[in-house]
């Protein structure tokens, strides 16, 4: 079991472009389901979260035990994904890996990535509105704007 004093975060680098696409595959890995083949990662409406990761407007954080050989969680987005119309908000890729859940993890991540990016006023997460990490960006500001029932996009002044 992890505590805040087992693990450190820290940015994501070009050279992590790895890390995210298992951190890919873990977030489409639903708890207690039958994981889907890793091949999922290639399909281009989930690649884009990684190929070529670490241009311009690509930013995020990595957590990882203190001897750095087991990946927990990240939190990143990509502010050029440019999948929809001009004005729709970057999406937050986000995820803890089961079995260190519900242990502060997502919280420092999502903590860590809000505190480090002042200006950013608006995203979109792929989660319902009840997810615990929209509580806790609102905790920060930020505001559902829109919500649908798989996704949400929130808000606020910057």
């Amino acid at each position: 079991m992890f505590g805040p004093a087992d693990y450190v975060l820290r940015p994501l680098t070009p050279e992590d472009e790895a890390t995210l696409w298992e951190m890919l595959y873990q977030a489409l890995s639903p708890a207690g389901r039958e994981a889907p083949p890793r091949e999922i990662v290639q399909r281009p409406e989930y690649a884009r979260y990684v190929e070529r990761w670490g241009g311009p407007g690509d930013i995020g954080f990595v957590a990882h035990d203190k001897n750095e050989r087991m990946l927990l969680g990240a939190v990143w987005l990509r502010a050029s994904l440019g999948s929809g119309p001009s004005d729709a908000p970057p999406e937050l890729a986000f995820v803890v890996k089961p079995g260190h859940r519900q242990r502060g993890i997502g919280a420092s991540l999502l903590t860590q990535f809000v505190r480090s990016n002042p200006q950013l006023s608006a995203l979109a997460l792929r989660v319902g509105a009840q997810s615990p990490a929209v509580r806790l960006l609102e905790r920060f500001g930020f505001e559902i704007a829109n919500q649908g029932d798989q996704a949400v996009v929130m808000r606020r002044e910057a």
